[in-house]
């Protein structure tokens, strides 16, 4: 019925009255109390709806009259905005009457002005006529496309429409409004749907989008011809609006200037018109086609009105944003890409998908009228998959057509899809389809492809008469390739356009010039060869018209489209080839990029246009193992390609799908590609229709391991399509369905498909919706299937993780044997399977049938019930049932309601579950966890894993632990009432566990009860009573139970802070107080160490006792058996208090002890404490760190006398505690080492002190360090130390370092040292220092190190020294010596007013160091050559006459590390052969000319007393040393000579064993690095024979090899005084090692033996082992290719050696070889066995050898294959080795247990310093623990052995 004549009845017309002014009660309101001023209208109004109280108040208007009816019924009009169809029935019926009388000027109009209105409701009447007589006109009963010339006149066939869950554009922020939830992302959209209102308020916008030749502009002239046949009746008026004609307006527009002057215009009255559209809005629909194809203007985006002019885009955005013309409805399309933000965030978004395969036959069918043509062309597409591919686009679906009506009459069948191939060819056909008498003329087809590239270059699309000629306008309409219609360019201004039918064509020409005109070179043609980005911004002026150009060039470039383009270019096909290659060159740099996902579609796209497997070829192998696909649209066909691609590719990929919309049935693409191995989809906008469609390629994807599809929302509709595919594909691995939102019947349809699936490990069904019957379906499922290992449900999460078996069933065979079967029960047996069922609302019955389910299935690993509400009956049934239900880790039933009463029903599984390691319940935490043990076969597996055999106890044979069980029963509530019922629970299986009670509310009266309960539950190992409200009575109730329990061993209670433990397995000593971390608890058996070594402790912290209570305390303490150790801390402690507690010491023989810490004290104190070294002899030491720490050692009953320590440190002692100290410690008998660092003595408590010191009995060391010494007091002791017989040392550091040390000696010392460093001497005080040296009558050596004493005061120094009788050793270290050079040091020297024996200069070190002998005795040699050299009157020759007089008696001259230029070797060859005593002559590591080494060895000609000769280590050429070797002429007196490192040639060698046969005398020889050979070991070894007093030979790193190794065994038996030879690193084999093996057991008096280096093997061991000398010290093999059986030769024959102190066998492969004693090595000091592949095996026996060498101080074991077990070994011996100091352990397998077991050994009172752990499988986190725990393992890179005490 038509609109404009509408007529309504007066009942309808009541009804329409009724709903407009329901929607504004408050104006209706006002317009009752204006015409019925008087009436009450409050009165029953309030009870009713709002309907009922318009109804009333219209009834009451009525009855008024007919005046005031027709009154109210204008002001209705006049006032609100009423439609037209409403407006002339309301006043046609009731708004006419004679004598109407308006009461106010405002509820009415006058007779004109309504007359004047219904004119202007009676012209947009008749142009909303006009406008739909229009379009019926345009379009008839057919659309036109924009390809309406090619095609025939079939029906249309609507494409895929579907919403986007998004309904906001691309560039809208994240978070954008969602638009109609309950239409579905998969749903087809109907015309009707798209304006459904989804946005009631704001604008209405519609924004369609859809790739090219999807049918976005068809659809937009479908709606046109829908709305002028009546079918979209919501809408009076529609305008159809294209951008590619809009961007040809210049100048700006208004909106009605758009809508009437440039689309239709009204025959009279626009602006009424425009009026009526205006407050009509509601009923107007604007489409805007090719919004990607506007044109951005630099002015303002959105226009301010709608008679303001403005650019046509910005009158777009007013409409978007409802600015102008609001209410009124906006749809655009555009391809995907940035859209302009003109588009508001609500805007909805629907994707044009284009066809699927029933709409494609659809299609064809129709287009085909003919039935035999029809059925021919469905057979085609249905054979050829790439055609199908192609028809999915609507525009390559028409032109696929219409080829196959040219080609389908003249061929057979499946030959007309093989002619199209592809795109291109498929556009190549259909122009040569088109063309008159099949003949296509070059030039015209040239002519408009350059006519469609410049149009693209410059952004033009459509085409005026200026633009093309006439002859082209023939051609291209021939051929139906331009299409012609009327553009407007302005208001008034129209002319005629031309345009290419399809925006795709024109690129095609674009291409086919860029191919075929000569006037393109190569460069220019690849240019064009690029890949855009689909996210370009189109916000410039130039549009993005070139998509698809380089997809249409590389269709080109094929090999099939050679012979057209040589038509087109009327070239040879030579020259087309060249610019093909130039093509396919450029696709093959970009093949090889690593490109965005969008990119990567595309160039997909452009290597299948090419139809070249090498090119595909070479994209599929460098594509990314990863491909991922973000956030943009995909197509069928973008699939097709893709997976046309990935053909072509060898190894296997992962496709990531994320946020893209996706063609709903474009996994069909995917069908058949086995390169796919990881397959993820993630996007709202997939569906039922995507799950339908990928579950038919699902079976067909061999390799695929792993499905997602992450909130797809798919449905139980498409979860049964896909689970019908999945039971196809048996080798899927991981599948994930997500964020779906499954209900109950969708999640079991997938579980049900798990026994399909052997090879499945993980299905994920988190953020589904399933009820708890569901749930307890999938326990089930979960309980039987036999690969499920684990199922997760928390919250959000639904997870289940499976095992697959070693072999599946399709491996196995179809049918299974009786072996089969008894395989798959192994398996079932051994299956473990971990339950987590968190927050699942399960109740009582539910875990009731819970139960019945596990008790038939698996072992479980975990069962996880937490968060649910089961209260007290269901968590009672759980506990009862636990020990039925094989549970291996852990029962979670937190959080479950557990009441207080009902905590002892818990305690059911102590009794009977074996396996239970902890139950842990906390009621304020809803905490309710049970911890299990592995069974007993895995109990068994760990102990022997870890090696923890023998308990690590002495003499106790192996066997398993006993069971501990740790039972937390923390912050429950618990009271005294609750013991009985708790201790009934647990009866006897409290033995060897752990009970925590604290946190609970048990009192006095509960502890006291417990206390009489603690016998019945047998030998716990702890027990915590903290935070339990006890009173000191109560604490001394416990202390009688540490007295009386024998299992009892710890006790520690902290009274303030209410921490109260009874242990009964101390492990350690306080120093790990910390506790064991708990990730190495599991598993690891207690180390039990001698128990009966490890003393009661007692710990009383935070406590403040009186002397009464103090009494009591030990009292009670009396009765507990030792030993015993007690720690107390009070806050402070009176001396009273101290004075009771001292005299009760006497009384505790059993105490070890005793320590006070954090407890104040009174300096009154440490006068106390000083005599219990004779008050109690038990007392070993005294250590009070402070007035807040002090410590007391006892010695055991058997030790009745021993060395004594006090140590007084910070303790603030002055000059006043000195004397009463001094006489209270003079009482002791035998004090070894006293501390008084860090006081307050100042130089008047020192002077004190030493006055006091002769009274002390210390015989080892005095620490006085950090005193607030002066200089002054450090140059006092020059004087002091000779009156203390006893003292041998003093060390005074005056710097930074602030130490002061003195060291005793037992017996009287004749010589005394002082050492002062840092002291800052001045000029002054070197007199005073000189004037007490001479005084000073014992002191024998002095040291002065950096105490600023420079040359000038160093000559002052000496000219001084007038020492008593003897020898004075003045030792001088400052940075100066090492500068001034050997000349100025000797010039110093001759200022000395006694003798010089010894001179000793280092540079390196900066060290002069002379020996003075007083008084000075001439030496008549010297005076004959002083006189000789009187006539040579230069400074030269005085110096040397000066020299020769103090040095007359020299005896030693060391020269080392120095630089000697010729004036000081001048000097020196003067001064030697003054030199008549010099016995010792060493030049070590310095340089010197050839010149000054000619003095040298002139002067050392002339030793001829010489003893020692050391040349070792300078930088002497082979002329030089040859030279040197003339010094050995005549020396028959030497004793050591050490020429290492000088080159020793041949020749030169002949001179040296000439002068050595005559050295009858030498013991030590040592020439190491001197490139001595066979050839030269030989002369060697002949001039030895003589040496029968050589007692050390060292030939190291030489060459000598096996040959000089025999001469030399030949020799070696004639040395009879021979003791040490150094051998290694000389090449010698096992040849030359044997005999020398027979020949050193001739050595008898051999003591070391150094042989490392060599390639010696097995048989030189042996042969070593048959013999080794009786008096051997120390032996060096290391690296020398000793095998198991070697090693194992020697450690027999040096077991027992009482002399052996140092071993190094490292660096060869011993492995079961390592050394084993039965007697062990009594003297052994060192053993390196670094890098010997030592392992666990080998651990024990090694740690049992070790315990064997009492006096071991260092073992290396770095670079081993050690574990824990070696750990734990020797963590067991290391409490048996005293003196050990170092042991190295890096570069091993020792986690952080192992380290644990080594710093529990350390515990146990070993000595040792430090043990080197870097680099071990320790986390930098685990090491910082355990280092802050036992500072002396190291953790670090660089060692950090501290250094021993100088003197000890």
């Amino acid at each position: 019925m038509d609109h404009v004549s509408f007529q309504l009845g007066t009942t309808n017309l009541w009804s329409w009255l009724v709903r407009l002014l329901s929607k504004d009660p408050e104006w209706l309101n006002a317009k009752v109390k204006f015409f019925l001023p008087k009436m009450d209208l409050s009165s029953g109004d309030e009870a009713q709806d709002t309907t009922q109280r318009v109804i009333l108040q219209l009834r009451r208007l009525y009855t008024q009259g007919r005046a005031t009816w027709q009154a109210f019924i204008h002001c209705v009009c006049m006032e609100l905005d009423v439609p037209l169809d409403l407006e002339v029935p309301l006043l046609s019926t009731w708004g006419h009457g004679d004598g109407l009388k308006r009461p106010h000027q405002s509820c009415g109009s006058s007779p004109r002005l309504k007359q004047c209105r219904n004119h202007q409701l009676e012209l947009a009447r008749r142009y909303l006529k006009l406008l739909r007589t229009s379009a019926q006109q345009r379009y008839g009963s057919r659309i036109p496309g924009p390809g309406q010339p090619l095609a025939f006149h079939q029906a249309y066939i609507p494409p895929i429409l579907q919403w986007s869950r998004t309904t906001a554009p691309f560039s809208a922020q994240d978070g954008a409004v969602v638009g109609d939830p309950k239409a579905e992302d998969d749903a087809d959209v109907s015309i009707r749907d798209l304006f459904s209102t989804r946005a009631d308020k704001g604008p209405r916008v519609t924004v369609l989008l859809g790739k090219a030749g999807m049918g976005k502009t068809t659809l937009a002239h479908r709606l046109c011809q829908r709305w002028a046949a009546g079918q979209l009746d919501r809408f009076q008026a529609l305008f159809l609006f294209e951008f590619r004609q809009l961007n040809l307006i210049t100048s700006s527009v208004t909106l009605p200037q758009l809508l009437f002057d440039l689309y239709l215009s009204p025959e009279a009255g626009s602006d009424s018109v425009f009026q009526y559209l205006e407050e009509h809005a509601g009923g107007v629909l604007l489409i805007f086609d090719g919004l990607d194809q506007a044109l951005h203007s630099h002015s303002s985006t959105e226009a301010e009105g709608p008679e303001a002019p403005s650019p046509a885009l910005a009158l777009f955005s007013g409409l978007c944003r409802g600015t102008i013309l609001p209410g009124c409805w906006v749809l655009a399309t555009s391809r995907p890409g940035k859209l302009p933000d003109c588009l508001p965030t609500e805007a909805a978004t629907v994707h044009m998908w284009g066809f699927d395969r029933p709409r494609v036959e659809e299609y064809v069918g129709r287009f085909f009228s003919d039935q035999e043509w029809q059925e021919a062309a469905l057979a085609e597409l249905r054979e050829n998959r790439h055609l199908q591919s192609m028809c999915a686009v609507p525009a390559l679906c028409q032109v696929t057509c219409l080829c196959l009506h040219h080609l389908l009459p003249g061929s057979s069948p499946g030959q007309s899809a093989a002619l199209l191939p592809t795109v291109t060819q498929n556009y190549v056909q259909m122009v040569s389809t088109l063309s008159p008498r099949g003949h296509l003329p070059p030039e015209s087809l040239l002519g408009l492809s350059e006519m469609a590239l410049r149009g693209l270059e410059t952004g033009k699309v459509i085409f005026s008469v200026g633009d093309i000629s006439p002859p082209m306008v023939a051609f291209g309409a021939a051929l139906g390739l331009l299409t012609s219609f009327c553009i407007c360019t302005g208001p008034g201004h129209q002319g005629i356009g031309y345009a290419f039918t399809h925006l795709s064509l024109q690129e095609f020409f674009a291409a086919l010039y860029l191919m075929a005109s000569p006037k393109v070179d190569k460069n220019a043609l690849a240019r064009h060869v690029t890949l855009n980005s689909r996210w370009v911004l189109r916000t410039k002026a130039r549009l993005g018209l070139l998509d698809h150009l380089p997809t249409f060039l590389a269709g080109l470039a094929s090999y099939a489209c050679r012979p057209f383009l040589s038509h087109v270019a009327q070239q040879d096909e030579m020259w087309v080839s060249d610019k093909q290659a130039a093509v396919m060159l450029a696709l093959r740099k970009l093949a090889i990029r690593r490109l965005t996902g969008p990119k990567v579609v595309a160039l997909c796209h452009c290597v299948g246009e090419t139809q070249e497997p090498e090119l595909a070829r070479l994209m599929a192998q460098s594509l990314p193992s990863h491909l991922s696909f973000h956030n943009f649209p995909l197509t069928y066909t973008d699939l097709s390609a893709l997976t046309n691609i990935l053909r072509h590719r060898n190894a296997s990929i992962h496709l990531d799908f994320e946020g893209c919309p996706l063609e709903p049935h474009c996994p069909e693409a995917l069908a058949g590609c086995k390169q796919i191995e990881n397959l993820s989809f993630k996007s709202r906008k997939c569906g039922d229709a995507f799950a339908e469609a990928l579950s038919k390629s699902l079976p067909t994807m061999e390799s695929l391991k792993k499905l997602g599809l992450a909130g797809c929302k798919i449905t139980a509709r498409g979860i049964s399509h896909l689970m019908q595919a999945l039971r196809l594909c048996p080798q899927l691995e991981e599948i994930s369905f997500q964020d779906n939102q499954l209900k109950d019947r969708a999640v079991l349809n997938i579980v049900e498909v798990l026994p399909s699936l052997p090879r499945l490990q993980k299905l994920d069904l988190s953020r589904s919706n399933v009820s708890v019957s569901t749930l307890l379906c999938l326990t089930k499922v979960a309980v039987t299937c036999p690969t499920v290992k684990m199922l997760q449900v928390r919250e959000t999460d639904l997870i289940f993780l499976l095992s697959p078996p070693a072999e599946t069933a399709a491996e196995l065979g179809a049918a299974p044997d009786l072996q089969g079967n008894a395989n798959q029960r192994k398996e079932a047996q051994s299956r473990s399977l971990a339950l987590r069922l968190l927050q699942c609302q399960l109740g009582i019955h539910d875990v009731q049938e819970l139960i019945a389910q596990l008790r038939e299935g698996p072992r479980l690993e975990e069962v996880n019930l937490s968060g649910n509400q089961l209260d007290d009956e269901g968590c009672r049934l759980m506990a009862e049932a636990a020990s039925q239900l094989h549970i291996t880790r852990n029962l979670d039933l937190s959080n479950n309601g557990l009441s207080v009463d009902r905590v002892h029903c818990m305690l059911s599984a102590v009794n009977t579950c074996q396996n239970l390691a902890e139950l842990h319940i906390s009621l304020l935490h809803k905490t309710v966890v049970f911890t299990f043990a592995p069974e007993q076969e895995e109990q068994e597996g760990i102990w022997k894993r870890t090696a923890l055999r023998d308990s690590l106890t002495h003499q106790v044979p192996f066997e398993l632990p006993l069971r501990s069980t740790r039972i937390r029963l923390t912050h429950c509530g618990l009271q005294a009432k609750h013991l009985e019922q708790l201790c009934r629970a647990l009866g006897g299986s409290c033995h060897h566990s752990h009970l925590d009670l604290s946190g609970n509310a048990l009192g006095d009266e509960g502890v006291a009860q417990l206390a009489q309960l603690l016998p019945g539950l047998g030998a716990l190992q702890s027990l915590n009573l903290s935070e339990n409200g006890l009173s000191l009575d109560t604490v001394f109730i416990l202390i009688q139970c540490f007295s009386t329990l024998q299992w009892l061993l710890h006790l520690d209670i902290s009274f303030e802070s209410q921490r109260v433990v009874l242990r009964g397995d101390r492990r350690g000593r306080d120093r790990l107080a910390g506790g064991c971390p708990p990730e190495f608890l599991a598993g690891v058996p207690f180390l039990a160490f001698d128990q009966c070594c490890v003393p009661k402790s007692f710990c009383l912290r935070q406590c403040q006792l009186e002397p009464l209570n103090l009494t009591r305390l030990c009292e009670t303490l009396e009765k507990c058996p030792g030993p015993l150790e007690v720690e107390l801390s009070f806050e402070v402690l009176s001396d009273q208090s101290l004075e009771t507690l001292l005299q009760h010491l006497p009384r505790l023989p059993q105490l070890s002890l005793l320590q006070l810490s954090q407890t104040r004290l009174s300096p009154k104190s440490l006068l106390l404490l000083a005599d219990l070294f004779s008050l109690c002899p038990r007392v070993q030491k005294v250590d009070i760190r402070s007035l807040y720490h002090m410590t007391l050692h006892f010695r055991s009953g058997e030790e009745h006398e021993g060395e004594c320590c006090g140590r007084f440190t910070g303790c603030g002692l002055s000059q006043e505690h000195v004397e009463p100290l001094c006489w209270l410690l003079s009482k002791c008998e035998d004090l070894n080492q006293l501390d008084l660092s860090a006081n307050m003595l100042g130089d008047d408590g020192l002077r004190c002190l030493l006055e006091c010191l002769p009274q002390l009995p210390i015989s080892g060391s005095l620490d006085l360090s950090h005193n607030s010494i002066s200089l002054e007091s450090a140059l006092g002791l020059v004087k002091t130390l000779p009156s203390c017989p006893h003292i041998r040392e003093a060390s005074v550091n005056l710097g930074s370092e602030q130490s002061f040390w003195i060291y005793f000696s037992r017996q009287e010392e004749a010589g005394k040292t002082l050492r002062l460093s840092q002291c800052n001497l001045m000029p002054e005080h070197v007199p005073r220092l000189a004037t007490d040296l001479n005084q000073a009558l014992k002191l024998t050596a002095l040291t002065l190190t950096q105490c600023g004493l420079g040359l000038e005061q160093l000559i002052v120094l000496l000219s001084l020294l007038r020492c008593p009788v003897g020898l004075f050793t003045l030792r001088v270290e400052e940075p100066w010596v090492g500068k001034a050079g050997v000349l100025a040091l000797l010039r110093v020297c001759t200022q000395t007013s006694g003798n010089i024996t010894e001179i000793s200069i280092s540079e390196t070190q900066q060290q002069l160091c002379l020996q003075l002998e007083f008084p000075p005795q001439e030496n008549p040699e010297a005076v004959v050559l002083r006189l000789a050299h009187c006539d040579l009157e230069t400074h030269h020759s005085l110096l040397a006459g000066q020299l020769m007089e103090t040095c007359a008696r020299l005896q030693q001259l060391s020269l080392s590390q120095v630089n000697l230029c010729d004036s000081s070797s001048l000097l020196l060859k003067n001064l030697l052969l003054s030199l008549s005593e010099l016995k010792t002559f060493r030049l070590t590591s310095s340089c010197m000319s050839s010149k000054g080494l000619a003095h040298l060895t002139f002067g050392l000609r002339n030793c001829h007393h010489l003893e020692e000769l050391d040349l070792s280590n300078n930088q002497f050429g082979e002329e030089d040393t040859e030279v040197l070797m003339t010094v050995l002429e005549g020396k028959c007196w030497l004793k050591k000579l050490d020429l290492s490192h000088l080159p020793l040639g041949s020749s030169t060698l002949a001179m040296f064993t000439q002068g050595l046969s005559h050295m009858t005398l030498l013991q030590s020889l040592r020439l190491s690095r001197n490139g001595i050979c066979d050839v030269g070991c030989h002369q060697l070894s002949e001039a030895l024979r003589a040496a029968m007093s050589l007692k050390e030979l060292g030939l190291s790193h030489n060459q000598i090899r096996d040959t000089g190794a025999q001469h030399l065994a030949a020799i070696l038996p004639g040395l009879p005084e021979l003791r040490k030879i150094d051998l290694s690193g000389n090449g010698i084999g096992p040849a030359g090692g044997t005999q020398l093996a027979e020949s050193l057991t001739l050595c008898r008096h051999l003591e070391e033996l150094m042989l490392g280096y060599n390639v010696l093997g097995d048989t030189t061991a042996l042969g070593l082992a048959q013999g080794l000398p009786c008096r051997l010290r120390v032996l060096h093999l290391p690296s020398s290719r000793l095998g198991p059986k070697g090693a194992l030769s020697l450690s027999q024959a040096l077991d027992g050696c009482p002399y052996v102190e140092e071993i190094s066998l490292a660096e060869n492969s011993l492995a079961t070889g390592v050394l084993h004693f039965c007697q062990g090595l009594p003297l052994l000091r060192q053993i390196d066995l670094v890098s010997c592949e030592i392992d666990n095996h080998t651990a024990k026996p090694l740690a049992a050898s070790l315990v064997l060498c009492p006096a071991l101080e260092e073992i290396l074991l770095s670079w081993n294959l050690l574990g824990d077990e070696a750990a734990a070994e020797l963590a067991r011996v290391l409490p048996q080795m005293g003196r050990l100091k170092r042991m190295d352990l890096e570069k091993n397998r020792i986690t952080a247990c192992g380290a644990w077991l080594l710093a529990e050994g350390l515990a146990q009172g070993s000595g040792i310093q430090v043990i080197r752990l870097w680099n071990n499988p320790i986390s930098p986190t685990m090491a910082q623990h355990l280092q802050s725990q036992e500072p002396r393992l190291d953790f670090a890179f660089f060692d950090k052995q501290p250094q021993a005490l100088r003197g000890t």
